[in-house]
C-alpha cells in the first residue's frame, strides 16, 4: 500500500493507493462519526464497510446526475437518515459521485466530513483528490461548487480490473495530462506499474493543491487541456468521455501554444505521442460548431477577460489570458484536420 499525504496543515489527509485500499475505510473514518451516508450509483458493485451504522444513497447515472437537484435530494435524504455534522459521507464511485457527494457534504449542515472511495481510474488520479467539489449548470460544467477537502481518499486499484475498456481509457486522458505537469527528468509515467502510476499522479496533484488550495494561481494548471474538453462536453452532441475530451484538449492546447510562439514543433509532437500512446483521440470531432465552442470556452471558470487557456511554454504549463480569438479559431481548424 502506498500512502501519499496531501499537506494542508490541520486539514491534511492521506491518500491510500493499492489493492484492497477500500477495506481500510474504518481506519480513516473521522473520530466520533456515529453513522455514515454512503453515496453511490446503482451500477457500481463496490461494497464498503464503515464500521458504524450506514445507509446507502444512490444517485442517477451519467453526467446529468451532477446537478443541483441531486444535491438537494441527497441533503433531504441525509436529514431523514439523521445524519449530523459529526458524522461522515462516503462517496463510492467515479467523478460524478465524488464531485456531487462532496458538494452535498460541503453544504449539508455547512460541512460534514467526507471520505472518497473512487472506483474509476479518472477518479483515482484526479477527480477525488484536492477538495474541489461541484455540479454542472446547463451553461457549463462545474460552475457551482465548493472547496471541501476529504478526510481521506482510498484508491483501490483492485476495482479497476472490472472497468469497461473505454472507461479505463478515459482515466488515461488525465494521466496524459500529468506527463506535462511532472518534474523533468523523472521516470516516464507510462513505464510505471499501475499502483505507482496512480500514486505518482496523486503526488503531482497533491503538491499543486498544497501550494494553491483554492486555485489562486498554480492550481489552475491542473486544468491543462480542460478548456476545450469542457466545451466539447457542455455542447453534448459528441460521444466523448471526459478523458477522451481532455486528450483532444491537450493536443489543441499544444498547437495553440505553438501558434503563439510558446513551444516548438517537437513539443507538439510529444503531446501527440503521449496521447496516441494511450490510445486516445487527438482531433476535434467532425461536424463541430466553432462559434458554439467559442461561446462555451469564453464562459470557462478560469476566464476573467477574453479567452483564457492553460498552455505550455518556456516556464512550463501556466495560465495565459487574453488569447486572440483568431488564434483559437485557426487552432480549432488545425485540430479538426
Amino acid at each position: 500500500m502506498i500512502t501519499v499525504p496531501v499537506d494542508l496543515g490541520e486539514r491534511s489527509y492521506p491518500v491510500l493507493v493499492g489493492r484492497g485500499a477500500r477495506h481500510r475505510l474504518c481506519e480513516v473514518l473521522p473520530a466520533g462519526a456515529a453513522r455514515a451516508a454512503v453515496v453511490t450509483q446503482g451500477s457500481i458493485e463496490v461494497a464498503v464497510d464503515a464500521g458504524v451504522p450506514q445507509q446507502t444513497f444512490t444517485i442517477d447515472e451519467g453526467e446529468g446526475a451532477k446537478c443541483l437537484e441531486t444535491v438537494e435530494d441527497l441533503c433531504r435524504r441525509f436529514s431523514r437518515f439523521g445524519l449530523t455534522r459529526a458524522d461522515v459521507v462516503v462517496a463510492v464511485g467515479g467523478g460524478v459521485v465524488t464531485d456531487t457527494a462532496g458538494f452535498a457534504a460541503a453544504v449539508y449542515h455547512r460541512g460534514v466530513a467526507v471520505v472518497h472511495v473512487p472506483t474509476t481510474l479518472l477518479g483515482q488520479v484526479d477527480a477525488a483528490i484536492g477538495g474541489k467539489t461541484g455540479v454542472n449548470l446547463p451553461e457549463g460544467k462545474n460552475l457551482v461548487g465548493a472547496f471541501w477537502q476529504p478526510a481521506a481518499v482510498l484508491c483501490d486499484t483492485e476495482v479497476l480490473e472490472t472497468l469497461p475498456p473505454r472507461e479505463y481509457r478515459s482515466g488515461l486522458g488525465e494521466i496524459a495530462k500529468y506527463h506535462f505537469l511532472d518534474e523533468p527528468g523523472r521516470r516516464d509515467l507510462a513505464d510505471l506499474p499501475l499502483d505507482e502510476k496512480v500514486a505518482r499522479c496523486v503526488a503531482i496533484k497533491a503538491a499543486v493543491v498544497s501550494a494553491d488550495e483554492r486555485e489562486g494561481g498554480r492550481r489552475a494548471t491542473l486544468n491543462y487541456g480542460h478548456t476545450l474538453a469542457h466545451a466539447l462536453e457542455t455542447v453534448g452532441r459528441y460521444d466523448l468521455r471526459h478523458g477522451e475530451a481532455v486528450a483532444i484538449g491537450l493536443c489543441f492546447a499544444a498547437r495553440l501554444a505553438n501558434r503563439l510562439g510558446r513551444i516548438g514543433d517537437d513539443r507538439v509532437k510529444e503531446h501527440d505521442r503521449v496521447v496516441i500512446g494511450y490510445g486516445l483521440p487527438t482531433a476535434v470531432p467532425t461536424g463541430h460548431d466553432v462559434d458554439e465552442l467559442l461561446r462555451v470556452m469564453a464562459r470557462d471558470k478560469k476566464a476573467l477577460t477574453g479567452y483564457t487557456f492553460v498552455l505550455d511554454g518556456p516556464a512550463g504549463v501556466e495560465v495565459v489570458r487574453d488569447v486572440p480569438r483568431a488564434a483559437v479559431v485557426a487552432t480549432l481548424a488545425e485540430v479538426a484536420a
